[in-house]
């Protein structure tokens, strides 16, 4: 069994934001994806899940309802229920260090200073699962660069066909890290 988490920020006033880049590819994921259920809210995870197969393995889409940086909370509640082990759990989020447009699978490692992975390491107390990072940086930063502002904000006009190729790359790249290991996704999309 595995677990996939978008991470993002619940309500309307965070749709389209680059924070919830995540919340969008797990969506887009399970789109693609006929054998899912609908999202459903769990109140015991305060996330939304949808359950599913890919081929023989169970599958469990989940985007908590924690607010970003409290993301642990609904990940390691739910990776408790299932019984999950973290090597078995992918994070979909957001990267202000990458040039929009790019993606990163990671194994491993740090949180690089992202809030809600900070919070999914010390609720898991491990930082032994797969993160597939997107970028969301603006091409230029201005001297005195809010990067908690504007990971907040949305896409703007101009940068909407980058976001939805973007989507649809790293929607793809969820298929290919469950289908093959994680080391060889890395070697196909990094």
């Amino acid at each position: 069994m595995k677990i996939i988490i978008g991470l993002g920020n619940p309500g309307e006033k965070y749709e389209n934001t680059r924070h919830n880049i995540g919340f969008a590819v797990v969506s887009s994921f399970k789109f693609q994806v006929s054998s899912f259920s609908d999202w459903k809210t769990n109140k015991k995870f305060n996330a939304d899940i949808a359950n599913g197969k890919l081929g023989q393995e169970k599958v469990v889409l989940l985007r908590p309802l924690t607010f970003m940086n409290n993301s642990g909370q609904a990940v390691a509640t739910a990776a408790s229920f299932y019984k999950i082990k973290p090597a078995d759990i992918l994070i979909i989020h957001d990267d202000i260090d990458l040039p929009l447009g790019k993606i990163r699978i990671k194994k491993d490692g740090s949180s690089g200073g992202h809030r809600g992975v900070e919070s999914i390491i010390a609720s898991l107390g491990s930082k032994k699962f797969t993160r597939l990072k997107i970028g969301v940086a603006p091409d230029k930063r201005p001297k005195n660069f809010d990067a908690a502002n504007f990971v907040l904000k949305k896409f703007a006009k101009t940068e909407e066909k980058t976001v939805g190729d973007i989507i649809k790359k790293a929607t793809e790249a969820v298929a290919v890290i469950l289908d093959l290991s994680t080391e060889r996704a890395m070697n196909q999309f990094n």
